[in-house]
């Protein structure tokens, strides 16, 4: 996968989760509007920024054939990358929500079983349909 398909990629991940998860916060969670827009945006910032880096490592390791990981490899990846995300965003939600380091364990908590569900999911659409390509060659035909 080059850099324009990674980014690509990371941008359909992050515009997808944001339609769905700002509004379940607000919803379930009784967040204001704008704050969780804000926090989501931060997220998705941060997590496109670690959604490179983060496969790029982990292409290296499990290899560069997308299509024909087992479902043991995706939960490996799904499971690293959320690590990764836990570890950063918990302090920065506390903080910024104004609340306890409980409530935003309880957030984050939400936000990974969404996560960790939809990136299984959004991950194995994307390589079985490859948007990417399939959009590169329809802009070259025309």
């Amino acid at each position: 996968m080059n850099t324009l398909e990674r980014i690509f990629q990371a941008l359909i991940f992050e515009m997808i989760a944001l339609f769905i998860i700002v509004p379940a916060s607000v919803y379930f969670g009784g967040f204001a509007t704008g704050k969780m827009a804000i926090v989501g945006i931060g997220l998705s910032i941060f997590a496109m920024l670690w959604n490179y880096i983060y496969n790029i490592v982990f292409d290296k390791i499990a290899g560069h054939n997308r299509k024909d990981r087992s479902l043991l490899t995706r939960v490996t990846h799904a499971c690293g990358f959320e690590l990764g995300m836990v570890v950063i965003t918990l302090p920065m939600l506390a903080w910024y929500l104004n609340i306890t380091w409980l409530a935003a364990a309880a957030l984050e908590a939400g936000f990974l079983v969404f996560i960790l569900i939809y990136t299984y999911i959004f991950n194995v659409l994307y390589d079985k349909h490859q948007p990417y390509k399939k959009w590169v060659n329809k802009s070259q035909c025309a």
